[in-house]
């Protein structure tokens, strides 16, 4: 399969998207911040040294997600229609889950990764002053719909389970 940012003598090229139907997109990502126990309980009672720590990585997702077409080389700069972003508290780190919606001619799979990324980003700056062992991990596409063709990734491993190790980064 020939890769669509390469031309006819291998260089590097935006992809030409004019003769595309515009049509709705939306893609769904993941990712997890694993830190301490002790971390995991300042997070939930929002007593973090920074302040709230999950509403602005919830703007940071967002305004990343914004800006893609811009950090990301090649990559065409969309006008999102909406972005969530979503936490979920467990017992050894945090699920980040970000969705990214438009009606476009190109997909939205980079807006949804580049939220999750960016949220985690800023976790970690926000609490790394209690701890320095937090690690970004499991950034992936879970699904898109929209365009050429649908995508939903095959279901998490038992090593993905609540504060289990490391997951392979998309």
């Amino acid at each position: 399969m020939p890769l669509s940012h390469l031309d006819d003598r291998g260089q590097a090229r935006m992809v030409d998207v004019s003769a595309k139907t515009a049509t709705l997109r939306k893609a769904t990502a993941e990712g997890y911040v694993a830190m301490q126990a002790a971390t995991v309980e300042l997070l939930r009672t929002g007593q973090g040294p920074k302040g709230e720590v999950l509403a602005v990585a919830r703007v940071a997702g967002i305004m990343a997600a914004k800006r893609t077409g811009e950090m990301i080389p090649l990559c065409h700069p969309l006008p999102l229609e909406q972005v969530t972003v979503d936490f979920e508290i467990q017992a050894a780190r945090v699920r980040i889950e970000a969705t990214a919606t438009i009606t476009g001619k190109t997909g939205i799979e980079m807006e949804a990764l580049t939220a999750v990324a960016f949220a985690a980003l800023t976790i970690i700056d926000m609490l790394k002053a209690v701890d320095k062992s937090m690690m970004i991990e499991g950034v992936r596409l879970l699904g898109k719909t929209g365009g050429k063709c649908d995508f939903t990734a095959k279901p998490s491993s038992a090593r993905d389970s609540e504060g289990g190790g490391a997951i392979d980064v998309v």
